[in-house]
């Protein structure tokens, strides 16, 4: 497993997305209290944020002052599975992202409806075409269309959106519309070094829904998507936005106004901002200069560029000093 996870990270450094000219996060405050201690998704109404743990047995949100002090508490009788990620619909409505499946052996996955009125929550569970994945981001476009991109460890995730409107309880079946793939970065921080820095961890819609955002542990994506369309925004190169030093990062959210709210599991850890992040990302890119047309990359069928000779050679090297080393200890 170490020797497949270490070719991986060879094959992603090779292509690493550059920094966006950002302003580094700053702290806002501290989640202290410890009833909130794996802080995995959150939301911001602009007054308040919504935060949820990963995991648990009890569905809960927490409501949070600017200052990172738990106001209330917003609870329900619903046993969830794996509570992963937190949206906002434009009413309201939270939605719970109960998708993780480190074990990926769920046959149904789920999102829970907690509407701004209260009363119970209402199920929707979900399935996958091609099986079980564990997915911890969640993103809804304008019309309050869920998306789910997966949390691969190989380093192409997968994006889903329902085949259909969501039933209650269902299930309701998934498709896929897109992959995407995110490359390791040096951002230190996470819980298992640069490995992590390819792992997507969350999601979050800026509140005109032009912008998209996905993070891994240690950084922060952001994907132009004027006219809506998520799925086809995720298709875009994105801007990447270094968070470094969280201790596992796993929230990410958009205020009103277009600051970027990142926040991680662990008691004491902060929520930290940067000012003004929908500005950075660009919906077009400037029209090009008149000149020869440049020759397109090779790409493989998956719409990756084939991977250069060199790239091969380090990971055929690596292959083989495994080898050579392991036969060494049984001998």
């Amino acid at each position: 497993m170490r020797v497949v996870l270490a070719l991986t990270g060879v094959l992603m450094l090779a292509g690493a997305i550059p920094a966006a000219a950002a302003p580094a996060p700053q702290t806002l405050c501290q989640v202290a209290d410890k009833r909130l201690n794996e802080l995995s998704g959150l939301v911001s109404d602009g007054e308040h944020w919504y935060a949820i743990n990963d995991g648990g047995t009890k569905m809960q949100v927490f409501v949070l002052d600017r200052e990172c002090q738990v106001k209330d508490v917003l609870t329900d009788p619903t046993d969830p599975y794996d509570v992963e990620d937190l949206a906002r619909g434009k009413d309201g409505t939270l939605w719970l992202s109960d998708t993780g499946d480190n074990r990926a052996q769920r046959e149904t996955v789920a999102l829970l409806e907690l509407k701004p009125a209260g009363g119970p929550v209402v199920v929707h569970r979900l399935t996958y075409p091609d099986g079980p994945h564990d997915t911890e981001a969640l993103v809804l476009d304008q019309s309050g269309t869920p998306f789910l991109v997966t949390k691969d460890l190989l380093g192409t995730s997968k994006v889903y959106q329902p085949s259909d409107p969501l039933a209650a309880p269902g299930p309701t079946k998934l498709e896929q519309v897109g992959t995407l793939r995110v490359h390791s970065t040096d951002t230190p921080g996470g819980p298992v070094g640069s490995f992590g820095s390819a792992l997507i961890t969350g999601g979050a819609t800026s509140a005109d829904g032009k912008v998209i955002a996905l993070r891994t542990y240690t950084d922060a994506y952001l994907y132009a998507a004027p006219d809506g369309d998520v799925a086809a925004a995720l298709q875009r190169e994105p801007v990447r936005i270094p968070l470094p030093n969280e201790k596992q990062g796993e929230a990410i959210a958009f205020e009103p106004d277009g600051t970027l709210l990142s926040a991680s599991e662990g008691v004491g850890e902060p929520v930290r901002a940067i000012k003004n992040a929908t500005a950075l990302v660009t919906p077009r890119a400037p029209a090009p200069k008149p000149g020869p047309a440049p020759q397109p990359a090779e790409q493989d069928a998956g719409g990756f560029p084939i991977i250069p000779a060199a790239v091969v050679a380090a990971v055929v090297v690596l292959g083989a000093w495994f080898l050579v080393a392991r036969k060494r200890r049984r001998s």
